[in-house]
């Protein structure tokens, strides 16, 4: 069956300008695949710069990729047009960090509901329309009553995330892409919002990409996880195995800093230092061995493979040579859905 979605081998390089050599890599060589049958939530994770909202844009379209190719529903995105186009926006929506600046302050929260209903004609009438609406803010935990009519100043960021999340469940999207949709709410409504994300996906058979530096929500929400450091993959497979047994130096680094409920227990026991970089290292070799201990000469002449640690994990690391490798065009057989 042709996926719902697949990256195959996407780079993206950033330049300064035309008359500049200075280029940023910011996604370097990633395949990836959600099945059209198989709803999952997919975690893509990383400290800042590793990437992570540059495959959002160019999964949404917004960017179009230096190299390789952005399929949906086995058809490149970059050549979709007229009913094809209208269909993929449609049914890729996107929720995003900031619930502030989606809204525009002179409207209330009905116009924000009301505009793709007229845009993609959901509705017959204005009855059918507000049926629709009252649904979908029901959906994510919202009182119609409390919210429609009102100006976004009136509202908590909470309860405007949870409107850009009715807004993308009105359209009954097949995709939707999360960046990092709670980390500007209240702690007390992270875990509101993320179940409202696992209900899209159990109960409306709704696929989801979840964006996030945030290991600890990953965990609660995601079936499987991609660890990216500066555009590459470090680390892939099962939530539960590569949070509970990391194996990559990078992705002990990010477990490592989560707190921890034990007072006792120290953070930043694995110590990982930075270390004046050799001349090409980066470009040549792993982009991690900077920053790793466990550095060999070979990391720095050539990027490792990514090797399957366990029947659903691998890890870009020379650490693990001994094991069977997986090709990066294969990474979504080792991911659970």
């Amino acid at each position: 069956m042709t996926p719902l979605l697949e990256f195959r081998n996407v780079t993206k390089v950033y330049t300064k300008g035309l008359l500049s050599r200075a280029a940023t890599t910011a996604l370097d060589d990633v395949s990836l695949k959600i099945e059209d049958d198989q709803p999952t939530i997919l975690t893509v994770a990383g400290e800042s710069g590793s990437g992570k909202t540059t495959l959002a844009m160019l999964l949404l379209g917004f960017i179009a990729p230096t190299r390789g190719q952005i399929l949906y529903k086995g058809k490149d995105i970059a050549h979709l047009r007229g009913e094809e186009k209208v269909n993929f926006r449609k049914e890729v929506q996107a929720v995003f960090q900031d619930p502030f600046a989606v809204f525009n302050p002179f409207y209330t929260v009905d116009h924000l509901l009301t505009v793709p209903i007229e845009k993609f004609k959901l509705a017959r009438s204005k009855r059918e329309a507000r049926d629709r609406m009252d649904e979908a803010l029901s959906a994510v935990g919202l009182r119609p009553e409390d919210v429609l009519g009102r100006f976004p100043h009136q509202l908590s960021g909470g309860q405007r995330q949870r409107i850009n999340v009715a807004r993308a469940l009105l359209l009954k999207p097949r995709l939707l892409v999360a960046d990092e949709p709670v980390s500007m709410v209240d702690a007390s409504l992270r875990a509101t919002i993320l179940e409202s994300l696992r209900n899209l996906n159990r109960e409306h058979g709704i696929s989801i990409i979840y964006i996030t530096h945030d290991l600890t929500t990953a965990y609660h929400v995601a079936n499987s996880i991609i660890v990216l450091y500066r555009g590459s993959v470090m680390e892939a497979g099962s939530i539960d195995r590569v949070i509970r047994e990391p194996q990559h130096p990078y992705t002990r680094l990010l477990i490592d800093s989560i707190p921890w409920p034990d007072i006792n227990r120290k953070w930043g026991q694995t110590e990982i230092v930075a270390r004046e970089q050799e001349h090409g290292s980066v470009e040549t070799g792993c982009k991690f061995t900077s920053r790793c201990p466990f550095a060999m000469d070979k990391c720095r002449q050539a990027p490792p493979p990514l090797y399957r640690v366990a029947p659903e994990q691998v890890a870009a690391c020379y650490l693990y040579d001994a094991q069977p490798v997986v090709e990066r065009e294969r990474l979504s057989e080792v991911l659970p859905v």
